[in-house]
């Protein structure tokens, strides 16, 4: 039969790719140098080992470019030392995934497949239109998700509430004083040089 297996039509599964073979003499093509030139960093040996970046020993893009100012504060997010991170969830999500009368909590997202992992904050956005009474429980949420849950009949729960952050360099105006300086300067008086006249 032409389908029998024996040792005279026996073939790889893949076709054999020769190697190539350098530095054997000048008729094989790859002689002399072996295909790396003459001299040079990119001639010796563990040339090709260098890390993601390097150029070679000058100064790298990544430090001679401008950096932006701040990277260390608390402000600068997300790069700095306390960025933070939260997971969003749309409020047309929960209308697709959970039933009238459910508790929407960072565990039933996650077995829902809404969120990665529960160990993030949770963030409810207004994404979507919400129909069905819920009972949810999420780290923060937008104001225009909590409109919606609310006007839905469902009730939202915040575990961290959103801090309040001072104004910051407001000069107390002193009580009672609340004339403008426009109104100072035009009921100020003239001053004049007496030098002028004599």
């Amino acid at each position: 039969m032409a389908g029998d297996l024996n040792l005279s039509n026996l073939q790889p599964a893949q076709a054999r790719t020769d190697r190539k073979r350098i530095g054997r003499g000048m008729g094989s093509g790859k002689g002399r140098y072996s295909g790396r030139g003459i001299k040079g960093q990119k001639s010796r040996a563990g040339s090709h080992a260098m890390r993601a970046g390097f150029e070679g020993g000058q100064m790298p893009l990544h430090m001679r470019t401008a950096k932006l100012r701040g990277n260390t504060s608390a402000d600068a997010m997300p790069i700095g030392p306390f960025r933070t991170y939260s997971q969003p969830v749309n409020l047309r999500d929960l209308e697709a995934r959970f039933e009238v009368g459910e508790e929407v909590t960072p565990e039933s997202l996650k077995a829902k497949g809404l969120i990665r992992s529960i160990r993030k904050d949770v963030k409810l956005l207004g994404v979507g239109e919400l129909t069905k009474k819920l009972t949810i429980t999420v780290h923060g949420a937008s104001a225009t998700a909590r409109e919606k849950v609310e006007a839905a009949g469902g009730s939202l729960t915040v575990l961290k509430e959103p801090k309040v952050r001072k104004p910051k360099n407001l000069k107390r105006r002193p009580e009672g004083r609340t004339k403008d300086r426009s109104d100072d300067a035009e009921t100020a008086p003239v001053e004049t040089a007496e030098g002028e006249d004599s």
